[in-house]
């Protein structure tokens, strides 16, 4: 299966294209949900939902619909991953409130959480529970040397945990006071690309770039290694960010293009209306 979506449901910038003129805020995950079927629960980073909160955002999405939550902040950068067990479960538990929309979560690990400090995410993994879906992102350099990645990624296998994979290729493209606009709004560190599997699913975050220009080639490679994966049975769930995040349905859209010419997949109904109006809008004229 393919779950293609954005970091947020919401963006202001959206309404009169992505989302219809006068789109008031309470029908945005509504409407986002009947477009795209994933979301990334950046927000949830800061602060725990309600029940009540999470009941909602379940009522509004069709059952087809995915929420990826971001595990606490105060789970992931303050004090030790194995000391966290309790606010870890409990965290958990209400992010079951989702029930079937309640896709895999996603531990984003900070910069200074290196090698040294597995043993820390290996009890994390063994308190973790098993029928809940997990990627982890790292962020230290060293995880990304061959020495270093390969413990990582063998214990992410044994727990059958996702490595989560960033692409930041695309910010670092362009001149350099291009490159400097377009880091300084998408704060991501400059690690290495490294395309690995360690489970039955994969967990891409593609920061793409404003210009679709850009993003071109960038997708097309993506396109191909989705279309593999698929075919090879894992589920994917990628979401596509843009330091001006009003483009990031029109890359979320290139990429299901791209990825739906190698493989059979349902068509995306809002790119058919678009082009049914663009194609009225001409014949107008």
């Amino acid at each position: 299966m393919f779950f293609l979506g954005c970091p947020m449901w919401g963006y202001k910038e959206w309404i009169g294209n992505f989302f219809p003129a006068r789109t008031p805020a309470s029908d945005f995950l509504r409407l986002y949900s009947r477009k795209l079927n994933v979301v990334e629960g950046n927000t949830i980073f800061y602060s725990l939902p309600s029940s009540e909160t999470i009941a909602r955002w379940r009522e509004e999405t069709p059952d087809t619909f995915r929420f990826c939550p971001k595990v606490l902040r105060s789970i992931s950068h303050e004090g030790h991953l194995a000391d966290k067990r309790d606010e870890t479960l409990f965290f958990v538990e209400r992010m079951r409130g989702l029930e079937a929309r309640l896709g895999p979560i996603f531990l984003q690990l900070p910069p200074t959480f290196g090698p040294t400090q597995l043993p820390q995410l290996e009890a994390f993994l063994n308190y973790w529970p098993t029928d809940v879906r997990l990627a982890v992102e790292v962020r230290h350099f060293d995880f990304y040397k061959e020495r270093h990645a390969l413990p990582l990624n063998n214990l992410l296998s044994q727990h059958k945990v996702a490595r989560v994979l960033m692409d930041t290729r695309p910010i670092r493209i362009g001149s350099t006071e291009e490159q400097q606009i377009l880091q300084t709004r998408e704060r991501k560190p400059n690690l290495p690309l490294q395309i690995t599997t360690t489970t039955d699913f994969a967990f891409l975050r593609y920061i793409g770039h404003p210009r679709m220009e850009v993003n071109n080639l960038l997708l097309d490679g993506w396109a191909t290694q989705i279309g593999q994966w698929l075919q090879q049975g894992i589920t994917v769930y990628a979401f596509c960010h843009c330091p001006f995040e009003v483009h990031s349905p029109e890359i979320c859209a290139a990429l299901y293009e791209r990825v739906s010419a190698l493989v059979s997949l349902p068509p995306l109904g809002w790119l058919q209306e678009d082009r049914s109006d663009q194609i009225q809008q001409k014949t107008l004229f």
